[in-house]
Order: structure tokens, then C-alpha cells, then sequence
């Protein structure tokens, strides 16, 4: 059986990342006041951190079901099944849509893979699933290792400015005033598929060193993990703190990843996170 490995834009993988696991992209798009741009194509996240500088925030939006339908019934052409894997389903349609999609086509069977979470640490799925895909494994087996992995995944981000979150929706406006209130630098999660506060804690870098104990607590097991650090429009900051940290924990492999287009809509210029799994 040949399985094809899907995943939206917003777990940000590297182009080249993609080509080299033949991983499909479906993007999601980002709206500035009449004009469209699918993320990850149209926009990178560099330029999108520039045209925010001198623009209203945009809108963002999930894909077109009939986009999906359109990929699944040109990828029946070759493969016998379809693994989807996208961002968390409490904050977007996008998984929803994979599901819709996946009912209408024909010829071809579609798993769709809800990853409660986003950005690289959705990408790490997506990944995995493509190195299985390869081996020639069965979707259902792909899947179950996918569930396990869920197990172990984390990711915990901080905000420089809450009111992204609370305009979107995607975060309580009681939690969003309390945050611009006191000033706090509240480090986040999603939990249940939502993103809820997880710590108050007072400024950036106290935020930053309490994602890393956290870390800390998992990778102390010894067992090797992945981990990804997740900046918005920081890579400088990035690329210091992953040095800072692969000195600290030799078991974890650390990457760099990015909020791009349509996360950076929701979290704003200035947030940085980190999310991990076991390997």
C-alpha cells in the first residue's frame, strides 16, 4: 500500500524538508483587506513581519474544502491512501476540513490526524508519518505511532502582547486583561485543543528559563527527545538560546522553527515558544 503524507502550512516545514519526505502542503491563507495570500507560498514569514509593520493585522482563514478534494483526488492517481495532519481542531476548521474532504473523494482512503497542537512540533508528525509512509508502513500503523507520540509531546510559548490572542479569539478576554494589566509575560499551552494560560509569570526571560525547566524535567529521563524553538521574527534570540540549551541537554536534538503568517497573526511579533517530543 502507498500512503501520502499531508500537512497545512502552519507546521512550517522547510521547503527543502518537504521535497525530501515528498510531504504535500495544503496552505492557509492570510487576508489584507482585499488581497489573499496563501501562507508559506504566496507570503513567507519574513515578509509577513514586514508588511504588519505598515498594515492593519490581516484576517486568516482555513483552506477551501474543495482544495482538499482537488489534492486527495489527484494524489488518487498514485497513492492507495492519504494520511492529513493539521493543526489543533480547537482553533482552527482546517481538520475538520480534511475530514469533509476526505468523505467526498473516491479512490482513495483518508486518515485525518487532529495534532492538537501547531508549528514545527505538528510538523514532527508530519515527519515521522513521511519516514514510515517510506518504509512502505500501513496507514494504521503510521497512525498508532502518531498517537504514541502525542503522549509526549509539549509546547509552551509566551506572548509579548496578548490582545492578537483575545482579538482572534483564540484566547479568553478575561485572561488578556489580567495579562496587559499587570504586565505579566504568561507562558501558554494548549490543553483539550485550546490554547489556555499555563504560568503568570513576570518578565521574558523568566518566561523563557521556565519553558527550559520544563525541558529539563522531561529530557531528564535520559531518553532522546526533539525539540524545536519557535520564534516570531527573534531568530538572533533563536539561534542563542538553542546554543544556551544544547550545552544543557545533550539527549535532545534542538531546530529552529518559526510562527509564520498565520500563527504570527494570532500571537504577534515578538512571541517565542518551544515544543518537544520523544524521538
Amino acid at each position: 500500500m502507498k500512503t501520502a503524507i499531508v500537512t497545512d502550512s502552519t507546521a512550517y516545514i522547510p521547503i527543502k524538508m518537504l521535497e525530501k519526505w515528498n510531504i504535500y502542503m495544503i496552505p492557509l491563507n492570510v487576508i489584507f483587506g482585499n488581497e489573499v495570500y496563501q501562507e508559506e507560498i504566496d507570503i513567507t514569514w519574513n515578509q509577513f513581519y514586514e508588511e504588519v509593520k505598515t498594515k492593519d493585522l490581516p484576517t486568516t482563514s482555513q483552506p477551501p474544502i474543495g482544495q482538499f478534494v482537488e489534492l486527495f483526488e489527484n494524489l488518487a492517481k498514485e497513492y492507495d491512501a492519504v494520511i492529513s495532519i493539521h493543526l489543533s481542531s480547537g482553533i482552527s476548521g482546517t481538520y475538520q476540513g480534511a475530514v469533509t474532504a476526505g468523505k467526498m473523494v473516491e479512490d482513495i482512503k483518508v486518515y485525518a490526524f487532529d495534532s492538537e497542537i501547531s508549528c514545527m512540533v505538528q510538523g514532527f508528525y508530519a515527519l515521522e508519518a513521511a519516514e514510515w509512509a517510506q518504509r512502505g508502513e500501513n496507514p494504521e500503523a503510521i497512525i498508532a505511532r502518531l498517537e504514541e507520540l502525542k503522549k509526549s509531546a509539549r509546547a509552551y510559548f509566551m506572548v509579548d502582547d496578548l490582545s492578537h490572542l483575545q482579538r482572534g479569539g483564540r484566547l479568553s478576554g478575561a485572561a488578556a486583561f489580567i495579562g496587559s494589566l499587570l504586565q505579566v509575560k504568561p507562558l501558554l499551552h494548549f490543553e483539550n485543543k485550546v490554547i489556555v494560560p499555563f504560568e503568570k509569570i513576570r518578565t521574558r526571560k523568566k518566561a523563557l528559563k521556565r519553558i527550559a525547566d520544563l525541558l529539563g524535567e522531561d529530557a531528564s529521563s535520559g531518553e532522546q527527545y526533539r525539540a524545536v524553538i519557535i520564534h516570531a521574527n527573534r531568530e538572533e534570540e533563536a539561534n542563542e538560546w538553542r546554543k544556551e540549551l544544547a550545552a544543557l541537554y545533550p539527549n535532545v536534538e534542538f531546530s529552529i522553527g518559526y510562527f509564520g503568517a498565520v500563527i504570527g497573526t494570532h500571537l504577534g511579533e515578538g512571541s517565542m515558544g518551544m515544543g518537544w517530543m520523544k524521538k
